[in-house]
């Protein structure tokens, strides 16, 4: 496997790893009546808790979706935003790493994925209008 092609594996193993997070993150905002006391001890209002996972949603279609570069940007950089966001509200109520761990951990993934889309928008096979990286070659030649 070239250097090339690990890279867009990689990609897409992480990104599925972030999105599959962030999706079960935004429906328990929604529905788990847990998450929506959480956000409560947060000190954040309940219309923040479905503002933030509508933006979640949003935020995980630009990413998997074929759209321009800049707009999976402002994804990413809104993504950095939450889960900082996060980490700096559990810190500020005191809690322990069994609630912030979780923000913790998918902002590793989110790092991950943001820094081999970077990677893979940087290689000058990834001149594509598609929107998904590493699939540049394939998109030219019909498949």
């Amino acid at each position: 496997m070239t250097h090339k092609k690990s890279i867009v594996v990689g990609f897409w193993i992480v990104t599925a790893l972030f999105c599959l997070q962030i999706g079960f993150t935004a429906y328990a905002q929604l529905r788990l009546p847990q998450v929506a006391d959480a956000f409560t001890h947060l000190g954040f209002p309940s219309y923040f808790r479905v503002e933030l996972s509508w933006a979640k949603l949003v935020g995980l279609a630009l990413l998997l979706a074929p759209v321009p570069a800049r707009l999976k940007e402002w994804a990413y950089a809104g993504f950095a935003f939450d889960l900082g966001s996060a980490l700096v509200a559990h810190f500020a109520v005191g809690d322990g790493a069994q609630a912030w761990g979780w923000a913790a951990g998918t902002l590793v993934l989110w790092a991950l994925s943001y820094v081999l889309w970077r990677r893979l928008q940087a290689a000058p096979d990834s001149a594509s209008t598609d929107g998904f990286p590493g699939m540049a070659r394939a998109s030219r030649m019909g498949a």
